[in-house]
């Protein structure tokens, strides 16, 4: 029996109401600020601070700005979990549970 795979979740650009949320690189922002939180904990050296954490990542998916949150997060650091899942909930975005595609 393999182990359950962490829930991902898409948090979309558009607010309940229907609006695109603003600013326009909100996305990018957001997963920047979680940059930091990797398999692994914190790496350093040269170019350890390009690029986004695997566990919030931000994505353009049928035109809408998003981030993809892996629940794994949850487990490395429950506040990052938590600010993020505050985020889109005190800016009323979108949240989508992903469902894996099928072995």
């Amino acid at each position: 029996m393999s182990a359950a795979h962490p829930r991902q979740y898409t948090i979309q650009g558009i607010t309940r109401s229907g609006r695109t949320f603003r600013p326009s690189d909100w996305a990018e922002r957001l997963a920047g600020a979680l940059s930091s939180f990797r398999p692994g904990g914190t790496q350093s050296g040269p170019g350890s601070h390009i690029g986004y954490s695997p566990y919030c990542v931000p994505r353009v998916i049928d035109g809408v700005k998003c981030v993809i949150v892996n629940e794994a997060l949850r487990g490395v650091e429950p506040m990052a979990w938590d600010f993020v899942m505050n985020f889109a909930r005190d800016n009323e975005l979108k949240v989508v549970e992903v469902t894996p595609p099928q072995a």
